[in-house]
């Protein structure tokens, strides 16, 4: 849900996910001048509670003296940023935020008029698509606050650790055992295809299915060098057996995907990002993402069979691509699917293709680096917000490259660019020490999604998800499966909300990181300015004043607006006025652009 209003000159820009509302705001330049920031004001409307949202930064003139973790009422500290996210809604509730530009001094704040926008938060479940995000970090205070920064498994009490995992899965390992507990009996069957399948009550709720009498057929990955030891112990240990194959050929079976079929006819998909192991639902960002349909549902029924077939890979590839011609050409379907190992890179050149033809908006997680048709993109000369969020620069002997190549694009106005990190101590500006892991050995810390967000607040939206990292090696090499949905504003904001979360979690937490460990005894916290020079920069162009604009829904409008002009004028010439897939053909950038490892 989406909600955009202007009074009085300050504008509030509602964007409601299913656990996160992200806010954006702008102001008159009347009201600026004397603006000494933001207080938010929310109401549940399920609860009827009225809280002010909080923060850690505070001016010096009025600190109350917070220790590490402490927070304050944005009321008396308010926030001096143009975009703020409130990450304790819940699916389905309804909100109410009185947004307040305040003035006066920071021993006496007044509020100006509020603009006021209520919005429902999405439900996770949905139809066709329903979409669950794990808290996808340990590194946070409020883990840090409430579990004393203990890795789950280092808790002796069961309950203890139970809480733990249930903070950090948000939900997604429910919505698993969920999918899996819809095949009720005989005439139910599962069919998997799982890289890392080693979760032991994900498994356990396999074998209880076989129990109701479901035959569940799932394909894991025992590659040489992959995960197949860990998986066939796990296996042995739910006593699955009899209801697994393992995939010896190829390069890696790296799908995520459960298919559900009821009297023989697929039914619905979960895919996603996460695999089956405490680091993939608990640890890093990951995503699980049903499908309802018959349609969608029988193209992975078809390509799991190909995956059975255990074929080596020149083979895989002509029998994968047999399956549909990928990209499809014309693009008609709202949700398309895409199977992997392909016979060319075709299918990752659409991708680009489509990222290269955001109008106003790109928003893309990258766990093992940028592959180069996407370094192409977010270096392409033009004024198209572009955000990466990524695990890390490279890998291998590349990383110093490929460091150098990040480091070029965080010099662009339009590019902001954020690396997992934590914060490593107690104490520094009033935060609390953070972890990096919840269990070992492991391969990612932070960022192991894979989706990308191509216009997500415009009329035609599109969302790429799945499986594969964007690369060359996912395209033609490895088994991967991918959904690109286009048209679905739902499904967009969540995903947009999902990734502002994190993204805003981990740019502070690398600017942290850059500027290494501090003698404590000469650091003093980072106040608040108790004048309105505060905005300033979010009005002198670059990345501040593009992400105000953006958020605050100023740059969507105005291309609205360009198009509605552009539209009017050639029906006043006789012209037909062309949507905006008319203007832009699927697939394709606009003239003026240039087109741009595993776990």
């Amino acid at each position: 849900m989406h909600r955009h209003r202007t009074t009085h000159g300050l504008t509030v820009n509602a964007i409601a996910g299913t656990r996160v509302v992200l806010l954006g705001f702008d102001l008159s330049e009347q009201r600026r001048k004397k603006c000494l920031g933001f207080a938010i004001q929310r109401v549940d409307h399920a609860t009827d509670e009225r809280v002010w949202l909080r923060g850690m930064k505070t001016f010096a003139a009025t600190d109350p003296g917070l220790g590490p973790g402490g927070q304050v009422s944005s009321r008396d500290h308010p926030f001096q940023t143009f975009q703020w996210a409130d990450y304790a809604v819940e699916p389905g509730n309804t909100y109410t935020y009185r947004v307040f530009a305040l003035t006066g001094t920071p021993q006496h704040l007044v509020e100006g008029a509020p603009t006021v926008v209520t919005v429902t938060a999405e439900n996770e479940a949905g139809n066709p698509h329903s979409v669950y995000f794990n808290r996808g970090s340990v590194a946070t205070q409020q883990y840090a606050r409430e579990f004393l920064d203990t890795p789950p498994d280092d808790f002796t009490d069961p309950v203890q650790r139970d809480a733990a995992l249930r903070w950090l899965s948000r939900g997604l390992e429910e919505a698993l055992i969920a999918f899996i507990a819809r095949a009720t009996g005989p005439e139910f069957e599962i069919h998997g295809a799982v890289y890392e399948f080693q979760w032991p009550r994900a498994l356990d709720a396999l074998r209880a299915a076989t129990g109701r009498g479901v035959r569940v057929n799932v394909i894991y990955d025992s590659i040489k060098n992959q995960p197949g030891t860990k998986n066939l112990a796990a296996i042995k240990k739910a006593k699955l057996e009899d209801c697994v194959k393992p995939r010896k050929n190829g390069t890696i079976m790296h799908n995520k995907f459960l298919v559900l079929s009821k009297g023989g006819v697929p039914q619905a998909v979960w895919t996603g990002s996460t695999n089956w192991t405490e680091q993939g639902i608990f640890g890093h960002l990951n995503c699980g993402h049903v499908v309802q349909g018959k349609k969608i549902a029988q193209q992975y029924r078809d390509y799991w069979s190909e995956v059975l077939r255990d074929l080596e890979r020149d083979p895989d590839r002509a029998a994968v691509g047999a399956l549909a011609a990928r990209p499809p050409d014309p693009w008609t379907d709202k949700i398309t699917t895409s199977f992997s190992p392909q016979p060319s890179t075709k299918v990752l050149d659409w991708y680009a293709k489509l990222a290269g033809g955001a109008q106003d908006g790109l928003f893309m997680t990258f766990a093992f680096g940028m592959n180069k048709r996407f370094l192409d993109v977010y270096q392409h000369d033009d004024d198209v917000l572009k955000l990466a969020l990524m695990e890390k620069e490279g890998n291998g002997s590349g990383l110093a490259k490929a460091r150098e190549q990040i480091a070029e694009l965080r010099k662009r106005p339009n590019v902001v660019v954020a690396l997992g990190n934590r914060i490593p101590l107690n104490g520094f500006d009033r935060w609390l020490r953070e972890l990096d892991r919840i269990t070992s050995p492991i391969q990612v810390h932070w960022i192991h999604s894979k989706f990308a967000l191509i216009d997500p607040l415009g009329d035609d939206p599109i969302v790429i998800t799945g499986s594969a990292n964007f690369s060359d090696g996912s395209t033609n090499e490895n088994n991967e499966n991918m959904l690109i949905i286009r048209g679905d504003k739902r499904v967009a904001e969540i995903y947009l909300t999902e990734f502002m979360r994190l993204f805003a979690h981990y740019v502070f937490r690398e600017t942290v990181a850059k500027r290494g460990i501090w003698n404590l005894k000469d650091f003093n916290p980072n106040n608040l300015d108790p004048t309105p020079a505060w905005s300033d920069r979010y009005f002198k162009g670059g990345q501040d004043q593009r992400r105000r604009e953006y958020f605050s829904g100023r740059r969507t409008a105005r291309l609205a607006g360009h198009v509605r002009a552009r539209d009017a004028a050639r029906t006043r010439a006789g012209a037909p006025a062309p949507g905006r897939q008319a203007a832009r053909r699927p697939g394709a950038g606009p003239r003026r652009r240039r087109r741009g490892g595993r776990t």
